[in-house]
């Protein structure tokens, strides 16, 4: 009977253990990974045949597979096209230039890797070969493990930066806010505030320099807002005159002025509903101010000619690169509208505060413009790069993304290199803005100048230039007394100040 038993439970664990090894045979499929080699084409140019086959030989055992030409021509045609990131060339140190070859194939592209080889090898040639761009210099004949290190580093090198552009493109996809590219604290810090208020503004400042994003923001704010299907209309205060503002914004009927030829409705009744973008607010006139006063206030407007007021419900968006603040010290801009505006205020970074975000604007320039152009560039350059970051960009995101799509119509390479850049970053100087002008002065005499220049600005109202200074009208006339610059009668001063 135990003997009956053993024999059963030997036949059953042997079926079950043949089932389960028949399953795993079935299911199982090697992982194939990718390996630095099967991505990196090596390429040899040698004008020696038994050289070149030697050495193609050499690299297909170790793992590669090289491509030989003896025609410099062809050598260069592949690297223009990227067909090959590595380069083994055969020079002559005795001919009249033997670096001739290696300065054509870093103009076609600068980011390839270079290596020299050479039977006259000398310590002074491979040093000024390195100082001429190549990553290497070889003596003849070559030595096997120094060979085999120098492929396998170079395609380590190439495989990682291919893996790092991988991430640098998931990386942009999961950066961008609402067709905003940022990283650095100062842009998350927009992006946060922004979704805070979207869903509560009323009325919303964005101020930033020129060029900076700020309608790619009230943009993004729109779209996350609870009216997103409503219209968005976007008027630029800074290129109409009051008269064409007003028509522009507000409507006008037929017969309202030369020219209104028939009634049209203005941008705050197109938007009812949604949201209005007044860019440059701060470019407007203090009549056109209390219009749009009346407007936040009131949620009503007046078509120019015409005695009827209409309701209307939209959110107001206004972004200047002014300083509003100054601007109604110096009475160019209303304080209450000024108020109604600044309830809820963002402040958009200049390029130059967030430099860390150059790189993430360039691959979604290089994106954008490789699509409409129908190029395939890869990337910048080091020197690029360097250039770029050194830039003070004084038209910020704006100036950079039409440096890049310059570049990307110039550029003949898959990357970008400096002679692709505008002319002002080719020669850019150290220098700092200014430094032209600039000379030391004392502290008495900046005091002097800077009164001058914030007189100048209020138009010689003396009143609002010691508000703007922090100081009382009695020490201003005090300094300008001391400066001599108090030339006029004390009872014409104080009626100006007044």
């Amino acid at each position: 009977m135990c003997r009956f038993l053993c024999e059963t439970f030997f036949i059953i664990f042997g079926t079950l253990v043949a089932f389960t090894f028949c399953m795993t045979t079935a299911t199982y499929k090697p992982i194939e990974v990718s390996t630095p080699r099967a991505t990196m084409t090596p390429c040899i140019f040698d004008d020696d045949p038994v050289e070149r086959d030697a050495l193609t030989t050499l690299i297909l055992d170790m793992g590669y597979e090289p491509i030989s030409t003896s025609d410099p021509e062809e050598a260069l045609r592949l690297i223009r096209v990227g067909r090959c990131r590595l380069v083994f060339a055969s020079i002559h140190l005795d001919t009249h230039d033997p670096y001739e070859f290696m300065s054509r194939a870093l103009r076609c592209d600068p980011g390839i890797h270079l290596i020299l080889m050479t039977a006259e090898y000398t310590l002074e040639a491979a040093l000024e070969a390195i100082r001429r761009g190549a990553s290497d210099f070889l003596p003849r004949p070559i030595d096997l493990i120094r060979l085999k290190r120098t492929l396998d580093d170079v395609a380590s090198l190439y495989d990682q930066r291919r893996r790092v552009r991988a991430l640098e493109e998931q990386l942009l996809k999961d950066l961008e806010f609402h067709g905003i590219i940022g990283k650095s604290p100062a842009m998350l810090e927009v992006f946060d505030f922004a979704r805070k208020v979207a869903r509560h503004y009323t009325n919303v400042l964005l101020v930033g320099p020129t060029g900076s994003g700020k309608e790619l923001v009230a943009r993004a704010i729109h779209q996350i807002s609870p009216v997103s299907q409503q219209r968005l209309a976007v008027c630029n205060c800074s290129a109409m005159v009051d008269t064409l503002l007003e028509s522009q914004l507000f409507g006008h009927v037929r017969g309202a002025f030369t020219g209104a030829t028939d009634t049209r409705p203005g941008l705050f009744e197109y938007a009812n509903g949604g949201t209005v973008f007044l860019d440059e607010v701060g470019e407007t006139s203090l009549a056109m101010q209390a219009k749009l006063l009346r407007v936040i206030q009131n949620r009503e407007i007046q078509r120019v000619g015409s005695p009827e007021i209409k309701q209307v419900n939209v959110r107001l968006i206004a972004a200047t690169n002014r300083d509003l603040r100054a601007e109604v010290l110096t009475g160019r801009f209303r304080e209450d509208l000024f108020y109604r505006l600044s309830s809820i205020q963002i402040r958009i970074p200049s390029l130059a505060e967030r430099l860390e975000d150059i790189p993430l604007l360039v691959q979604f320039f290089l994106k954008k413009y490789n699509d409409a152009y129908g190029k395939d560039i890869a990337g910048l350059t080091r020197r690029a790069q360097t250039v770029l970051l050194q830039h003070p960009w004084p038209g910020n995101v704006r100036e950079l993304e039409n440096v890049i799509s310059t570049a990307c119509i110039t550029a003949t390479g898959d990357f970008i290199d400096l002679s692709d850049l505008p002319e002002q970053l080719q020669h850019r100087t150290s220098r700092l803005p200014g430094d032209d002008e600039w000379q030391p002065l004392s502290l008495d005499e900046v005091r002097k100048v800077h009164i001058q220049k914030v007189l100048q600005m209020c138009n010689g109202n003396r009143l609002r230039a010691a508000q703007i200074l922090g100081i009382g009208r009695t020490s201003l006339y005090r300094y300008l007394k001391r400066d001599g610059l108090d030339t006029a009668p004390r009872a014409h001063t104080t009626g100006a100040a007044a």
